[in-house]
């Protein structure tokens, strides 16, 4: 049976994530953005009710930028990852592979 979504993740992920973003106040919208598209459809039915990533699609995130599922995101990856998600909706549009 697949863990709880709060299990997925651990205090060393959401602390990273969060660590990155609260220093970078111009980036709150754009990582709330993403957190948005990266939350399963009707994740509020859920619990813990938090619109935390898939497993799957985190753990391939983690894989394709670090090499394996369970790394934790560097502060400076998280911070020039929504750069790059701020800098290409300026842009117009939506990204490749993306909803929204």
């Amino acid at each position: 049976m697949d863990p709880a979504p709060a299990a997925r993740y651990s205090g060393r992920d959401l602390a990273a994530l969060a660590g990155a973003v609260v220093r970078r106040p111009d980036l709150w919208w754009t990582a709330l953005g993403e957190l948005r598209r990266m939350a399963p459809r009707l994740w509020w039915r859920t619990p813990p009710h938090l619109p935390l990533p898939d497993r799957r699609l985190w753990e391939f995130r983690m894989v394709t930028a670090y090499g394996r599922p369970d790394a934790v995101p560097d502060r400076h990856d998280v911070v020039t990852f929504l750069e790059w998600c701020r800098s290409t909706a300026v842009a117009g549009g939506p990204r490749p592979g993306g909803h929204g």
